[in-house]
């Protein structure tokens, strides 16, 4: 009863109080019925006796008592036990940092304080660990979740039990509702195998509506799951087809520049000595028409290794007046044979031109590669159409065409009635390296070339197209003021060949070569020297003390000095000495900006006697201004 009733206490104090007010509430009834007046009246004698022996000091002490008891559970208990519950009531609300603060204490209670912080000092560190944890989880979490590579997760049975947003939009990019869609067929297998041995596969390729994607597959034995990466790769192999491509097209052309250097030289010699016959005064005329015959064969011999140059790239822009129509006159039976049997070539050059200041063989170039763009469009014949004519370019025909210019431009239209291009594919169209036919069909730089050539004749290139319906590609060239007769098979007997007194070094490792140029030149009066190669051209430069006005130097020659060098060297000696490069292809250090830089000329072989005579006088009458330092 008594432990009942203390229960009803509300604090520890209260409890002690009424435990002690309980055990002493039958002294104090007694008290208080000693103390009555009907008590000793009617009481009897005995109880009287007694009730006169009660021991009154003893109850004082325990009253005594009861106030030190008080005391006591105040100071001594309720002070520690309400330090715990405040430190226990802000850990429950959070409050990681909540102590006691009883370290010092003695006793039971002292001893429960430093468990207590000894567990709050625990439930921090934890939940400090686990707040890191939930961190790095979520920012892994999120790395997956942005990441541009599609990211799955499979469970033991293949199924898909996470993906990202990447793998999502991958899905969609192929026309596929769900990333499932976009596994291999054997994912079920491989995620098994993964599971089962621990180790990756990667690198697994799979083809989903003309694109190709790389998956690689990591297992994660601690959640029984695997981790699947797509990447898209379509780009990727296409960018290393037109790189193989672009190499193999390189080689070939080195290949082009080698033959032509080769066949250049042997045409120098043909051309050469052939025009210097036929401007012999005393030549039979029974020899006449064999030994020209020989000359214009060796001309149309040029054409076909400029063209072979035009390949390499390995050409100088050698700019003069055209006349169109008879640039896309020579080349209608080289475009026939090129376009095949399927495909008609129209062709109606206008009564009348603007003649235009070009490269003939970039121009060719421009020709050939647009034919080859519209014969790819009509796999199953068709018709290709080149016209010409002079266009008068006024304010209208610039609102509705911003890249053109007002003025007079001569037009070159080339159209086909092939397959044709919708506006996606013809906004990129002249885009370096892109390309619409199969892996290893093309390189992507046919119209890309054709738009670097005729940006370099400051003109520009218009195209239009629909599909189906074929393609026109419009090429304005900046009509030449220059009004020059059409060029034709000139007669080389009747050239007048300029001459001079003036002392050149010829450095040629070619014998032939080099002994045809010094008959060319010593007919023209000039005083000769020569070398076989650059070291031996500086001996005999230092040998003459400088005296030497011109400098007339194969490319391309032994001994680790090449033309250039030898120019530069001879040039920091002698700034104001004339240089003429000749060669059967242009070295990549020879460029429009070195030979300006220079005075200098560039004089492709083959040549004839009266092409050599005349830029070796041109050359010596330029500006005698000191040039510029090569170094």
């Amino acid at each position: 009863m008594i432990k009942n009733v203390s229960r009803r206490f509300s604090s520890v104090r209260m409890q002690l109080v009424g435990s002690v007010f309980v055990a002493i509430a039958p002294a104090l009834l007694l008290t208080y019925i000693v103390n009555q007046p009907w008590f000793w009246d009617f009481a009897p004698a005995w109880l009287k006796q007694y009730a006169l022996n009660l021991p009154w000091a003893s109850f004082v002490v325990g009253l005594l008592a009861l106030g030190a008891a008080w005391f006591g559970g105040e100071h001594f208990i309720l002070r520690q036990v309400r330090a715990l519950i405040s430190a226990a009531h802000r850990l429950g609300k959070g409050d990681l940092s909540a102590r006691t603060g009883l370290h010092d204490v003695e006793g039971e209670l002292g001893q429960l304080a430093r468990i207590f912080d000894e567990m709050a000092d625990s439930i921090q560190q934890r939940i400090k660990e686990r707040e890191r944890a939930e961190a790095q989880l979520e920012k892994i979490a999120a790395f997956v979740r942005v990441s541009p590579n599609a990211a799955v997760e499979l469970a033991p049975d293949g199924s898909i039990s996470y993906f990202n947003e990447a793998a999502s939009r991958l899905a969609q990019s192929v026309q596929k509702a769900h990333p499932r869609d976009l596994l291999p067929p054997d994912a079920h297998a491989i995620v098994r195998e993964c599971l089962a041995t621990g180790q990756s596969r990667v690198r697994l390729e799979t083809r989903v509506e003309q694109r190709t994607l790389s998956w690689s597959f990591h297992p994660a034995p601690a959640s029984n799951v695997v981790h699947g990466h797509a990447d898209d790769i379509t780009t990727l192999l296409e960018l290393e087809a037109q790189l193989r491509q672009s190499q193999k097209m390189e080689s070939i052309g080195q290949l082009a520049a080698g033959v032509a250097h080769d066949f250049n030289n042997m045409l120098t010699i043909i051309q050469g000595h052939s025009s210097t016959l036929l401007s012999a005064p005393d030549l039979p005329p029974r020899m006449f028409d064999s030994i020209q015959a020989v000359y214009f064969a060796a001309e149309r011999a040029v054409s076909l290794t400029r063209q072979l140059l035009m390949f390499s790239r390995k050409n100088v822009m050698q700019l003069r007046s055209l006349d169109l129509r008879e640039v896309v006159g020579n080349m209608t039976k080289m475009l026939k044979r090129l376009l095949g049997e399927t495909i008609r070539l129209e062709f109606a050059p206008p009564a009348e031109l603007a003649l235009v200041l070009g490269d003939e063989g970039m121009i060719e170039q421009v020709i050939v590669n647009l034919a080859v763009n519209a014969r790819d469009a009509m796999p199953k014949g068709g018709t290709l159409t080149i016209s010409l004519e002079t266009a008068l370019l006024d304010e209208t025909y610039l609102e509705l065409h911003p890249q053109a210019r007002r003025g007079q431009f001569t037009q070159l239209r080339v159209m086909d009635t092939g397959c044709g291009m919708d506006p996606a594919t013809l906004s990129r169209v002249f885009e370096p390296f892109f390309t619409t036919k199969e892996v290893g069909k093309g390189t992507g730089l046919g119209l890309a070339t054709v738009y670097g050539i005729v940006k370099q004749h400051d003109g520009w290139i218009e195209a239009a197209s629909e599909p189906g319906k074929g393609a026109v590609f419009d090429v304005f060239f900046p009509a030449s003021p220059e009004v020059v007769p059409a060029a034709g098979e000139t007669d080389p007997a009747h050239a007048p060949l300029p001459g001079g007194t003036e002392t050149i070094l010829i450095v040629e490792d070619e014998p032939v070569l080099r002994d045809m140029a010094r008959l060319i030149l010593e007919n023209c009066g000039y005083r000769l020297l020569e070398a076989a190669s650059g070291p031996a051209a500086i001996s005999v430069w230092q040998s003459t003390h400088g005296a030497v006005d011109l400098l007339l130097t194969d490319m391309v020659m032994p001994e680790g000095v090449s033309g250039a060098d030898l120019a530069g060297q001879l040039l920091e000696r002698q700034p104001d000495l004339k240089v003429v490069f000749t060669s059967g292809y242009t070295p990549n250090d020879v460029s429009e900006e070195f030979l300006r830089k220079h005075r200098a000329r560039f004089l492709p072989k083959p040549y004839s006697h009266s092409d050599l005579a005349r830029i070796v006088r041109d050359c010596l009458d330029c500006a005698t201004a000191p040039a510029e330092s090569n170094r």
